[in-house]
């Protein structure tokens, strides 16, 4: 018996070493790591576009309307996916779904500059759907990893997304020179994709332990019977569709009201500017809120009104308070962004029914959010003014306000 208790040790003995490299696998600072540079690449390449425009749309001799499909098909496709990939979570695991994801965005990303107009679009669509599979997958992530500080890791991630759109906003043209053209700088944000995959390769060693653990397989069959039937589902997603519609529209169009107002160019591209600086406090303060507080209502309200506030500004001295319209407008953003996202974490009972909502908020209000830029340009071109496409803008904020508060109540949707 003692030769059997000395012989244990020996025969065990590597079983610590591989217990703590799980555990170093699966340690929240490397899920944190993961998730901050997943979350880097969830705007970038589709903001990398936007100064580039112009020249790409010179190169190939495309139309205006062409050229805006460029940063409408991604829109869409997030839309469009975002069912799929709920779907892919139940079946894949949310770990092998954002690996899937990255890979595909290195891909759209580089399809994109490959030679001829049909590459440019397909891959805008690959890129679109890569970052669907990720805008779906996150909330679920969080929830599951980080059940108790759930609402402050959203304002974590959304930050990140911003930063990172932020980034590719400012680094286009400085990388079209450096590279020596456009094609050069919308291929150099693959790297970045690249190295999110490699960071988050250790989560794909961990997931096993996620899908061996008790529970596990039934946990991962769960769905939310009646989804698309229940009240606070919808409310949730008109939230978003119109928090991403107002956001979108005027991310678009804002330097182009000032500049036609009198404001001359560079002064509005600052004025631009601050608004989106703002949107980086708000996007982490927000959400961290949200989960100090029973019910988010109260922040729905601060939502709206800074967004209401600052377009009614814009109509009524659209430049000589286009300082105060500008932070508004981007606390707003940022801030209702985050606030949508963190409030499908905390009316969710589970991971796999916070992806469920999150599939359903982003299929509807990223359709929603799709028809903004380009219906505010027709009115504008219809009537030759800003004064209706900006009212109509205010009328969205009301049917946001109405859905918002009824998503801000206290209340926890729970899969059986």
């Amino acid at each position: 018996m003692s030769r059997s208790v000395l012989d244990a040790p020996v025969s065990h003995a590597p079983a610590p070493s591989v217990s703590r490299l799980t555990r170093v696998l699966a340690h929240p600072a490397t899920a944190l790591v993961g998730i901050l540079l997943v979350s880097l690449n969830m705007r970038a390449a589709i903001s990398a576009i936007s100064p580039l425009l112009g020249d790409v749309s010179s190169g190939y001799g495309l139309s205006a309307t062409a050229g805006g499909l460029l940063t409408t098909i991604p829109v869409l496709m997030m839309g469009a996916i975002a069912p799929v990939a709920a779907r892919l979570n139940r079946t894949l695991g949310a770990e092998r779904v954002v690996a899937t994801a990255l890979t595909l965005l290195v891909g759209g990303v580089l399809l994109r500059v490959m030679p001829g107009v049909a590459a440019l679009f397909a891959g805008s669509m690959v890129l679109g759907a890569a970052i669907a599979l990720l805008n779906v997958t996150m909330p679920g992530l969080v929830k599951r990893d980080f059940p108790e500080r759930a609402a402050a890791m959203t304002g974590v991630y959304t930050t990140s997304m911003i930063i990172g759109a932020t980034l590719a906003a400012a680094l286009s043209v400085p990388l079209e020179h450096a590279f020596g053209g456009w094609q050069g700088s919308l291929a150099s944000w693959a790297m970045l994709a690249l190295v999110a995959f490699v960071a988050w390769l250790p989560q794909l060693s961990s997931s096993k332990n996620h899908r061996a653990a008790p529970g596990a397989a039934q946990a991962s069959a769960t769905k939310l019977p009646g989804l698309w039937k229940h009240p606070v589902a919808w409310q949730l997603a008109v939230f978003m569709g119109v928090q991403s519609l107002l956001s979108y529209t005027l991310i678009a169009w804002l330097p182009t009201i000032l500049t036609s107002q009198g404001m001359d160019r560079g002064t509005a591209g600052v004025v631009f500017a601050v608004s989106s600086l703002v949107q980086i406090p708000a996007a982490f303060v927000v959400p961290l809120a949200a989960g100090r507080v029973s019910n988010q209502r109260a922040l729905v309200g601060l939502m709206v009104t800074s967004m209401a506030t600052g377009v009614a500004g814009l109509i009524l001295t659209p430049t000589a308070g286009a300082w105060i319209w500008a932070i508004l407008v981007g606390v707003a953003q940022g801030g209702g962004f985050g606030l949508a996202m963190a409030m499908i974490v905390l009316r969710s009972g589970s991971a796999q029914v916070a992806a469920q909502l999150s599939g359903m908020s982003q299929l509807v209000g990223y359709f929603i959010a799709a028809a903004g830029p380009v219906g505010f340009g027709a009115l504008h071109q219809a009537t030759g003014g800003w004064a209706l496409p900006l009212t109509i803008l205010l009328g969205c904020c009301a049917v946001g306000l109405t859905a918002g508060l009824g998503a801000g109540r206290r209340l926890v949707l729970t899969a059986r």
